[in-house]
Order: C-alpha cells, then structure tokens, then sequence
C-alpha cells in the first residue's frame, strides 16, 4: 500500500535513524550514546526503484540529514540496499548465493554471482508481495 507506506515513513524516519546512530555506537563499543552526525563520513540514502513516495521521503530527509551535518550524500539503488543490509545480521556472507528480494514495490529471485553482478532469475509481473493488502 504506497500511500500507507509513504505516511509511515514519515512518522518513524526520526526515531529509525536515532535507533541506527545509537547502534552504531554500541557495535563500536562506544560508551556515551549515540554517535553524532558530525562523526559520520558520509550520509547514504537509497534513491530507487522503489515506492516513489516512501524513497522521497527518505532522500528528502537524508539530503537535509547531510547538509546539517555537512556530509556528502552518498545514494545507492534500493534493491541493492536490501541485499547489502543482510550484511549486518551475516558479516561473513559472501557470493554466489540466490537472493530472495521481496520489497514494497519487487519481488524477485536473483543470483548474486558477485558483489555488483547480479542476474535477475524471475520476479513478479504486476504486483509485488509487498503491495499485497490484509483487508
């Protein structure tokens, strides 16, 4: 549900990336809170494909994320970012392995052969898993 998702990210993106920041700093062993925009090298944003509702929202917080803290924006395609994020629950993951990607907008198996070369094995045709309403 685009709309529904876009409304959500609006409501949560604050506190989501409060959550990472303080992550971050307790998976560094640092002590004393979250760590601070300042601190960061660089902000990265997923820019698409995707819910264009919901990506605006995140590139629109994150270009103003960055200019605050005067860091460059780093976007990246979302797909990928889904499959990235798997690195932070399994850092030893290393390709050729099938991806199982199922987001808002996509649903699709893919062959990850290597880290950037990717073969799209099937995926759906209209609608995504992540469009399907409970109604």
């Amino acid at each position: 549900m685009p709309e529904i998702a876009s409304r959500k990210h609006v409501e949560v993106i604050v506190s989501v990336v409060d959550a990472a920041l303080e992550d971050a700093a307790a998976s560094l062993g640092l002590t004393g809170g979250a760590i601070t925009p300042s601190e960061l090298a660089a902000v990265g944003v997923t820019q698409g494909p995707g819910l264009v509702g919901a990506l605006v929202v995140g590139v629109a917080f994150a270009k103003g994320f960055a200019y605050a803290a005067g860091k460059p924006l780093v976007c990246v395609n979302h797909l990928e970012g889904h499959l990235f994020a798997n690195l932070l629950a399994q850092p030893d993951l290393k390709p050729p392995f099938i991806f199982t990607l199922v987001s808002g907008g996509h649903t699709m198996l893919v062959h990850v052969k290597a880290w950037g070369d990717y073969e799209v094995l099937g995926e759906t045709l209209d609608d995504a898993v992540g469009e399907a309403s409970t109604r």
